[in-house]
Formats: structure tokens, C-alpha cells, sequence
């Protein structure tokens, strides 16, 4: 049983390696992420909303909250999480503005509400069902109320010309504000989203059980569902027991007490 769970944390290892790898923002000094899992972020940062009102973080944090930090004239990666994410919420069961909300906050403090606003009606039109617009914020501010949020979340960036080097990544927030996951990557699942909330609604940090979860099931796009991985998981199981076999083998050879010459 040891070899099987051994076996199987190291091809976890290796899988949250390889997504490390390829999902993380290259290395770049000055650029990166310090998790803070567990520490929450001071609520009085004050923000402009897509109105231009002002708004601080604590009359919005009051349920869990997918937190993406971005700026709203970035020409890929942000445009693609926020596309993945509009996409993902599409599929959600879960009813926006009460169970849960989205704050895509932008780092650039040249950014104005008159862009957010334009951002906002553009993601919230790949909605495809009844969306409340409160439900998903557009917020810009300062840029000292910027590095107040940024520096709480452990998020590093650097200016370069008109554009930024930045991490990509959301942060799922406990209805108090508290930091409860880190998601990489513009890849967003409807399943690991899903388990992230329900962990922050309940104050729960947990990292480990969706990446199990994600290794074992695979989305099914045409029928809009997760299916156990038979495959990936029998052939786990077969090259474990195998291990556990070989293994069991060479103890029990090695107790045999010596042959008398």
C-alpha cells in the first residue's frame, strides 16, 4: 500500500511540475508569485468601479471571490484567462452575485473606468444566460492602492514599455477576504473552479484535493461532463502493484536464510 501511494504522489509530482513549468511566467527578476495561502488582504484598499465610484474591498468581499489580477489592455494572456473564464462561468450551476463573484482588478494604474466598463460588457456578452453585472467587477485605482492588493497576494510585476511582465494566475478569497487557492494559467476547468469556491465559502485551504481530482477525471467537452479516467488510473494502479510485486519479491528473498555449503 506504501509503494501504491508513493507511486502515486510521485506522479502528482510530476505532473504539478510539468503544469509549473509550462504555465508560470518565465523567469524574469522582479516578476513572480509569493503564495500567502491562509493570510487575508486588508479590506480598506479603495478602488474605482466601471462607473467611476469609488468602492473599497470591503463592501465587495462578502462571498467567495475569484480575484484576477490583470490589465485590461493586455494583448494575450490576460485576454485569454478572462476568455476562458467567461467560458467557464457558462457553465457554472452555481448562481452568480449570491454563491460566489468575480473582481478582475487591474494592475495598471494609467487604466481609466471607462476601459473597464468597456472590458466588462465585452466578457460579460460571452455569458451566454442571465448574468448580474455585480456579479463580476471591472475595478482600476491608483497605483499605490495597486501595490497594497498586489504585495497582499504575494503578486510581482514589471513595466516594460506600454505592456507588463506578469504572472497569470487567479486568487479565490474566503467571504473575509482570506486567501484560500492560487490557480495558474489561462486554462480554467468549471470542475477546479467549482471545488475552489466551495473550499473558500467554507475558510478551507486546500491545494491537494482538486490536483487528485483533476488527475483522476477528464473533461468530456462534447457531453459537458467529467469522466473518470479509467485508463490513466488503471495503468497507474498496474504499474504500482507491479512496484508493490517486484518489491514484495525481492524482500522475501532476501529474508530466505542462506544455503549450507
Amino acid at each position: 500500500m506504501m509503494t501504491i501511494l508513493v507511486a502515486f504522489a510521485f506522479i502528482l509530482f510530476l505532473q504539478t511540475g510539468i503544469e509549473a513549468h509550462v504555465e508560470h511566467t518565465k523567469e524574469t527578476p522582479g516578476v513572480g508569485i509569493e503564495e500567502k495561502l491562509g493570510q487575508a488582504i486588508p479590506l480598506d484598499i479603495v478602488f474605482n468601479d466601471e462607473s467611476g465610484n469609488r468602492i473599497s474591498l470591503r463592501q465587495l468581499i462578502h462571498k467567495p471571490t475569484i480575484l484576477v489580477p490583470v490589465y485590461f489592455g493586455c494583448p494575450d494572456v490576460c485576454s485569454f484567462l478572462l476568455y476562458n473564464l467567461a467560458g467557464a462561468l457558462n457553465q457554472f450551476s452555481s448562481e452568480p452575485g449570491k454563491e460566489y463573484q468575480v473582481l478582475a482588478v487591474s494592475f495598471d494604474e494609467t487604466e481609466k473606468p471607462p476601459l473597464a466598463l468597456e472590458k466588462k460588457r465585452l466578457y460579460l456578452r460571452m455569458i451566454q444566460k442571465p448574468f448580474p453585472e455585480e456579479a463580476w467587477r471591472f475595478l482600476t485605482g491608483e497605483e499605490e492602492n495597486i501595490r497594497k492588493l498586489t504585495e497582499a497576494i504575494g503578486f510581482r510585476f514589471k513595466r516594460e514599455g506600454k505592456t507588463f511582465q506578469h504572472p497569470i494566475l487567479m486568487v479565490i478569497l474566503s467571504p473575509g477576504g482570506k486567501i484560500t487557492r492560487y490557480m495558474y494559467g489561462t486554462e480554467v476547468l468549471p470542475f477546479d473552479l467549482k471545488m475552489a469556491l466551495l473550499e473558500a465559502s467554507e475558510g478551507r485551504i486546500g491545494p491537494t484535493v482538486s490536483k487528485v481530482l483533476r488527475f483522476c477525471f477528464s473533461y468530456d467537452p462534447k457531453g459537458r461532463k467529467y469522466v473518470f479516467n479509467t485508463l490513466k488510473v488503471t495503468g497507474i494502479v498496474t504499474i504500482a502493484f507491479a512496484l508493490s510485486f517486484i518489491l514484495f519479491l525481492v524482500l522475501k528473498r532476501k529474508k530466505q536464510p542462506g544455503k549450507e555449503g
